[in-house]
């Protein structure tokens, strides 16, 4: 059993109870944090044919069926327990779209709890270059993120993982222990070392001035 603050605890209790305004308004304050774990880890294949929205969306509908199950068994707390079945949804949407034509980048699951899509270097590479200050010329971008790419699979999947984690779903660090199964003391270390891999990585390029 996970401890909730009051307001969660009392809202989930009417969730539970069928009162529909409770459970919305508890997914509606986690709202921007799942979209940012479906921008993270949709395919880039989909961009343009599925809107995170929409993931969003099926995501609730799932979620409302299958909060039975959950408050039978709150093992997880509860955003964690949100953001997994939101990966899940996720994954079931890149079946249904890529299908058996999905390349093995594509297939990538996370190594740890859940198989939820993993943040590969290709979804990595285009959120770091996202975050540059001045654009750079389409051709310079596009073989700027090819090298970024081949230097970030240079990267354990682990601390790919856990950047993707802390770094951009900005999950806490005990959100990011609990889901890589680690102590928090093993976590933050973890998240430390990869950040260093990261940065010696990134001093490659001087378009990133930190």
């Amino acid at each position: 059993m996970t401890e909730e603050s009051t307001e969660v605890s009392e809202l989930l209790q009417r969730a539970g109870d069928g009162d529909e305004t409770a459970l919305d308004r508890l997914f509606s304050q986690h709202r921007e944090r799942l979209k940012r774990m479906v921008r993270l880890r949709m395919s880039r294949r989909l961009q343009g044919r599925v809107d995170d929205s929409d993931v969003l969306q099926e995501s609730y509908l799932e979620i409302s069926r299958k909060l039975g199950d959950y408050l039978d068994n709150p093992a997880v707390p509860f955003f964690l327990w949100l953001r997994h079945m939101t990966g899940l949804k996720l994954a079931e949407i890149h079946r249904r779209h890529l299908g058996t034509q999905m390349r093995d980048a594509d297939r990538e699951v996370s190594l740890h709890r859940g198989a939820l899509p993993e943040a590969n270097s290709v979804s990595l590479a285009a959120h770091l270059l996202g975050q540059l200050t001045s654009p750079s010329e389409a051709a310079v971008k596009a073989e700027m993120r090819i090298k970024l790419q081949e230097a970030l699979n240079s990267m354990d999947a682990m601390d790919r993982e856990i950047i993707a984690l802390r770094h951009f779903e900005q999950l806490s660090g005990n959100e990011t222990a609990e889901i890589l199964g680690l102590s928090k003391t093993g976590a933050s270390s973890r998240y430390v070392r990869a950040m260093t891999r990261l940065k010696s990585i990134l001093a490659q390029f001087p378009e990133f001035s930190e």
